[in-house]
């Protein structure tokens, strides 16, 4: 049973990210579209009625938001589906025991992004995102429910939290960061991936480190402390999770242009798409942290009946 609510739980994280995919090619047709207001460095089409909504830096920033979150998911899913196969059909027991660890994070954070991301997509629309005729409403009625299916987010986030990372002695989370760390070793050889996107992979990393640290030292004598925590970890994890898939991405990329592809403009465009992830999504792992480290104080302060 368990095997197959695991299952269940990861073809719902695909379901998250993959709505949040169509969304995002229904935003983007519009952005270039849609003729909304002038550039406003004036250099777009000054012969023009107006310039299409994709000139504009916010609307720039949000379908950036949206294209580093589809391609970094679709690319951790991958990953995970890969570690299922390995489990399955080479009897890979370290396989096993690190789908185990991703399961809820591939749930939890891919459909709850992959809404944020449908919701942003909406937002492009303005108020036409809420005329059913433009269908992009559906995606997001839809992404809202992935959320709960296989076991609401909240749930996930305490199974990660309060049953995954002590599994096998926290045996999995460590080959985790082991993963990560050996990845930059080996490749810190490259001064622009070490800067644009090791580095910060490093420092993100630590901080899912230190939230793991935390929560060994306080769980068992303070485990409203760990589980008030909980769901700001599985963000955290999720995002390192994301900025390993991108650093990933990028080596090949890189390697790919060295050696003279014949598509030069995918691979760029998969670099600077990256970049931007980790420049501007993957920094939020310290304000997850500093969430995390308050314990428990804040969030248990109300008495029940003074909500």
């Amino acid at each position: 049973m368990f095997t197959m609510m695991n299952e269940a739980r990861m073809g719902v994280g695909l379901q998250g990210y993959a709505l949040a995919a169509g969304a995002y090619q229904k935003g983007l047709a519009y952005a270039k579209d849609r003729l909304q207001g002038r550039a406003v460095t004036g250099t777009e089409n000054p012969s023009g009625p107006a310039d299409p909504l994709i000139v504009h830096p916010d609307i720039r920033r949000s379908l950036m938001e949206q294209k580093s979150f589809v391609e970094g998911a679709r690319a951790l899913a991958a990953w995970g589906a890969h570690l299922i196969d390995r489990s399955h059909l080479a009897d890979d027991q370290d396989a096993e025991g690190m789908i185990s660890l991703l399961t809820p994070v591939i749930k939890g954070f891919l459909t709850d992004k992959g809404f944020d991301a449908t919701v942003q997509a909406q937002q492009i629309f303005g108020g036409h995102g809420y005329i059913e005729e433009t269908g992009i409403s559906q995606y997001v009625r839809d992404a809202r429910i992935a959320m709960i299916y296989e076991g609401a987010n909240g749930v996930q986030a305490l199974d990660l939290v309060g049953r995954k990372l002590a599994s096998d002695g926290g045996k999995h989370v460590m080959a985790f960061f082991e993963m990560v760390k050996s990845f930059i070793k080996e490749n810190e050889g490259d001064a622009t991936l070490k800067a644009d996107f090791l580095e910060p992979l490093k420092a993100a990393s630590k901080d899912l480190q230190s939230a793991a640290m935390y929560f060994m030292q306080t769980g068992m004598k303070a485990p409203n402390a760990a589980l008030a925590g909980s769901y700001d970890f599985m963000h955290l994890f999720g995002h390192v999770a994301l900025g390993l898939m991108w650093s990933r991405m990028a080596a090949t990329a890189q390697a790919k242009l060295a050696a003279g592809s014949d598509n030069p403009a995918f691979y760029e465009t998969k670099l600077a798409t990256g970049r931007f992830y980790m420049q501007r999504q993957l920094p939020v792992t310290a304000t997850h942290l500093a969430r995390i480290i308050t314990g428990e104080t804040s969030v248990m302060a109300l008495d029940a009946d003074r909500f």
